[in-house]
């Protein structure tokens, strides 16, 4: 049965028992403070197990794109050693909020199991909750009563809490659970080890493939449990282990999930799996790896330095460096996988195919930067086995290597293993700890219980109409963090802060009490659909009537870049084409931020034209028309546009100015005219294919032309204030350039002048003509003396050095190409070496090399020991 035919009959099977279909939410979370991405089937229902909203139909079936790169087996660097766990993976579940529970899922699971899918009954083992003397929990006697109904009791085996209570988090829904375990092993095996005695025992063909969750608890911040007012069923099914068993395979990797993929890294690389385990592990790396970040860049998640973008840069750098240590790749390729997985994976979730282009430039762009860093990381691997006395490299430089330059530890062992060299793997392991406790330490939080004050199922939002209004505390909680110290986070039974979301920061303000006591919100952020307001005090009456403000210029100048961020859009389709698509945004006050999708450079003459385009509406003074809670299919039938990477409830709000019409949550101006105007500062590159504007609008437009006509002046006045400024300065550019043309020359004439003085304080040592000595000229005219020295002296070596000012020094080797490739000199190792006696260093070739520093005062020593590199 073939993969697409086992995820649609999963989906057929639940819609048959009354369940939605929805499709898969974005593996990217964008508005979610607890979660980068989505690590589980339930994590897009977060909000419904919360009680935070209720779900338009109690059952709900789908195949959810998830991405683990931490926990129990799922640790990055463990993946690709073993055949079935991965980075990416598909989550088939099922759910019910407050409706079914225990029977239905237990037997439904068991009918599509052994009824649909014909898996043998004698293969499979189930697991129930024992019970936990310090939760106070007892064995989960009613999922116990169901199984034995239909197994087996010697297939029944009882789980501890580790494998068989799930929680969400430290706080929260939480459950019993029970395990349904397969094994398929071959019949020899199974004579001779009992598969019970293999369950959760990390056995390759004894593994779990489906986790029924009951919740019916939550978890207090103090540990303790409650019962749920209403019990949810919350399953997951490892899609890719399900096609492992229904294909009669021995390894997920061997299922037509991934085979695709290893047939065209085979292709690719010339190498043939199957045949060293090495190469194998490489290439489960590289088809595990792969799908992670074509889904993350798909959904929106660009490769970075922080954050999100950052756990998907080390999951494509980790892929690289398999296929540069083990393949023998030393050039992109992976970026070329993206059309087969497109192919394979583009029925069931179309955004990986809408943007193969954006996935598959993106990914070439990295592979080359990374490429290029691992060139730079062998440079400095090679100076350090130079300078290592002994055979052991230290391991707090091979940490530098690893958290500077990004260079594995594995390549540097396996690089200094072939030279002879081991590495202090202890120091390594001693740094490598000391910088996670430096990031946990800075993540450390503590969350109190939430404390309910009123029973209020929603929360309104009402600051698209008002900026004050008067509000009742309905429940708050406090959080402590090492950045922000103690704060409150409140929530109010309605309120006009816009929360964090849709590229939008968060409204600030202030709450005010009857008697006059203010407090400050410091800032608003949505939570699995509660809107959050952060304040450093709590009311001292907490049940009295407050009054809410928002502070109405922050929020003015905010939605006037929102707004431009739309009629920016909306200018970049028109100019540039409608393949522009928004990629990202950050909406401020101060400024906005626009990412698109467009693959050149944007020329001068178009950020004009669209900067024109923008201001041609902002005085057309457009109003806002603005329609809420329409069905997300008459918006989009209407014309707006939504926003790829973003998930979109069925109702949705559209905002147009003009023909100008998207999706969005945002605050906006009345009219465009509001605005005042619009201005560039900045475009450039973020990405492959991904371009970034930054403009202002309003008061920093003011702000900025004040600070141009403010420079201006001040040029003007340094001029002696000329009639025409632009030929004043041309004039002055014009004269510059001629002068340093004459500096040049006389530099040039100074340099061949010293020629014969410095070609007579050559002296022969060892068959080598030697110089080393210090001059007073620049860096061009010193190499170009040197290689005229070179062309009328054989067996040259040469070391001059200069003090361009009191704080910098610059050494520059030359050496004759014959010495250098036939005797074994190289400039470039003498410039390394030499440069620590200036507190530098450089590097060049084995001919020529030069060396920087900030102190002229070791140059004599330099010139001392310079002799000592002739041999």
């Amino acid at each position: 049965m073939k993969s697409q035919d086992i995820r649609a009959q999963f989906l057929a099977f639940f819609k048959s028992k009354q369940h939605e279909i929805v499709p898969s939410a974005p593996m990217v979370l964008k508005n979610d403070p607890t979660l980068m991405f989505t690590n589980s089937g339930m994590a897009p229902f977060k909000e419904y197990f919360l009680g935070n909203s209720t779900p338009k139909t109690t059952r709900i079936s789908d195949s959810q794109k998830c991405l683990r790169v931490s926990g129990k087996h799922n640790d990055l660097e463990e993946v690709g050693y073993d055949t079935y766990h991965h980075t990416m993976f598909e989550m088939l579940g099922n759910w019910s909020f407050g409706d079914y529970f225990k029977k239905e899922a237990i037997n439904w699971a068991w009918e599509l199991l052994t009824e649909v899918y014909k898996i043998p009954k004698d293969i499979l083992y189930v697991t129930v909750f024992e019970g936990d003397k310090k939760d106070g929990t007892n064995l989960d006697q009613d999922a116990y009563d169901l199984w034995k109904a239909i197994i087996p009791e010697d297939r029944i085996l009882m789980g501890n809490k580790k494998d068989n209570f799930w929680e969400m988090g430290e706080q929260g829904p939480c459950g019993p659970c029970s395990e349904i375990h397969v094994d398929i092993r071959s019949a020899e095996e199974k004579a001779k080890v009992d598969g019970k005695s293999l369950v959760n025992e990390d056995h390759p063909q004894v593994v779990e493939i489906w986790n029924l969750v009951f919740m019916q608890y939550n978890r207090k911040a103090n540990g303790t449990l409650e019962e749920l007012p209403s019990k949810h069923i919350d399953t997951g099914m490892g899609f890719e282990r399900l096609c492992m068993v229904l294909q009669g395979v021995q390894s997920n990797y061997d299922t037509d999930v991934f085979t695709p993929l290893i047939r065209e890294i085979e292709t690719i690389t010339g190498v043939q799996y199957g045949k060293d385990e090495k190469v194998d592990v490489a290439i489960r790396v590289i088809a595990d790896h792969i799908r992670a970040v074509a889904f993350a860049i798909a959904d929106g998640q660009l490769p970075s330095n922080n954050g999100a973008g950052y756990v998907i840069r080390r999951i494509l750098r980790r892929a690289v460096r398999y296929g540069f240590t083990f393949l023998n790749v030393k050039e992109p390729f992976i970026y070329k996988l993206t059309e087969t997985l497109s192919n394979q994976m583009g029925d069931a979730f179309p955004e990986i195919r809408k943007q193969d282009t954006l996935v598959h430039n993106v990914i070439k762009e990295e592979e080359q930067s990374f490429l290029r860093t691992l060139d730079q990381g062998l440079i400095l691997l090679d100076r350090i086995i130079e300078t290592t006395e002994d055979k052991m490299i230290s391991g707090k430089r091979a940490f530098e290597l690893y958290d500077t330059y990004g260079f594995p530890l594995d390549l540097t062992q396996l690089i200094a293993r072939e030279k002879g060299y081991s590495v202090n793997k202890d120091e390594f392991d001693q740094g490598l700890k000391a910088q996670k406790d430096r990031s946990r330490a800075a993540s450390a939080s503590e969350t109190g219980d939430w404390i309910t004050l009123i029973e209020d199922e929603t929360e309104e939002f009402v600051g698209y109409d008002t900026l004050e209004v008067t509000v009742k505390l309905t429940r708050y909680r406090k959080v402590t963090t090492k950045k922000g110290g103690d704060q409150y986070q409140l929530v109010f039974n309605m309120t006009p802060f816009y929360p964090e979301g849709g590229g939008q920061v968060g409204d600030k303000g202030y709450i005010e009490t009857a008697n006059g006591d203010v407090i400050y919100i410091l800032d608003t952020k949505k939570e699995n659909n509660v809107i959050i307001h952060y304040a450093k005090n709590l009311p001292q009456h907490l049940g009295d009537s407050l009054t809410a403000v928002v502070d109405k210029e922050f929020r003015r100048l905010s939605a006037s870049n929102h707004t431009a961020t739309h009629l920016l859009h909306q200018a970049l389709r028109t100019i540039l084409g409608t393949h522009v698509e928004q990629k990202g945004s950050l909406v401020g006050p101060d400024y906005l931020r626009f990412d698109f999708s467009h693959f050149s450079k944007v020329s001068k003459d178009q950020l004009q034209e669209i900067e024109a385009f923008v201001n041609a509406r902002i005085r057309e003074n457009l109003s806002l028309e603005e329609k809420r809670n329409i069905p997300m299919q008459q918006a989009v039938d209407e014309g707006a546009i939504a926003l790829f990477g973003e998930k979109y409830g069925d109702s949705v709000r559209a905002i147009r100015f003009g023909q100008s019409m998207e999706l969005c949550g945002g605050t906006h101006v009345q009219q465009t005219g509001d605005i005042w105007y619009f201005k560039i500062k900045s475009e450039g590159a973020v990405a492959a294919g991904i371009r970034r504007i930054e403009a202002i609008t309003n008061v920093a437009v003011g702000e900025y032309f004040e600070t141009i006509e403010r420079n201006f002046i001040s040029v003007k006045e340094a001029l002696k204030n000329p009639k025409d400024l632009t030929k004043s300065v041309s004039s002055l550019q014009e004269e510059n350039a001629l002068l340093k043309k004459q500096i040049e020359q006389l530099l040039k004439d100074k340099a061949m002048n010293m020629k014969g003085d410095l070609k007579n304080q050559i002296s022969e040592i060892n068959g080598v003509n030697f110089l080393a000595t210090k001059v007073d000229l620049d860096a061009n005219s010193i190499k170009n003396l040197m290689f005229e020295l070179g062309g009328e002296v054989d067996n040259l070596f040469i070391l001059f050095a200069t003090a361009p000012t009191k704080e910098k020094a610059m050494l520059t080797c030359y050496i004759s190409k014959d010495l250098a490739n036939n005797k074994g000199y190289d400039a470039g190792k003498v410039v390394r070496e030499l440069g620590k006696y200036i507190h530098g260093g450089g590097g060049g070739q084995n001919f020529f090399a030069t060396a920087g520093g900030k102190n002229p005062g070791g140059i004599p020593k330099v010139l001392e020991k310079a002799k000592e590199y002739i041999v």
